[in-house]
């Protein structure tokens, strides 16, 4: 099972790679999005994919079985999701106020700010 979801995890970070890399804003977007996912499904494999024996430590063991599946990485992954989906809807927000004053999500017509002629660095300090 472990290499399907190394597979997926490769295609998932092949798709996000090629969305920001992206000139609009939408498919950055995208793309960051699904790099989080891709996390998430990479740290989840890493934790071992074992339904048999469940995460928890025997009555009178010290410490999980060796073939347990780890509870860190699913705690871990918990995490993530959540500062991966607030980090969504910041990103969501920004996109829809910067369509909104630029009318555009193109990132190389966002250049307004940016002077058409550059001044020179300064020569001395």
């Amino acid at each position: 099972m472990e290499v399907v979801f190394a597979t997926l995890v490769g295609l998932f970070f092949a798709a996000a790679i090629y969305l920001m890399l992206s000139k609009f804003s939408i498919r950055i977007m995208l793309g960051i999005a699904i790099l989080g996912n891709a996390v998430n499904l990479l740290l989840f494999t890493a934790g071992r994919v074992t339904p048999e024996v469940p995460p928890i430590i025997p009555a009178g063991a010290d410490t999980l079985n060796a073939n347990a599946a780890n509870p860190l990485p699913q705690a871990l992954i918990l995490t993530a999701i959540v500062i991966s989906f607030s980090f969504l809807a910041f990103l969501l927000v920004l996109t829809y106020r910067a369509y909104q004053d630029l009318k555009t999500d193109n990132t190389g017509e966002m250049r307004l700010a940016e002077p058409e002629e550059r001044p020179l660095p300064p020569l001395g300090y």
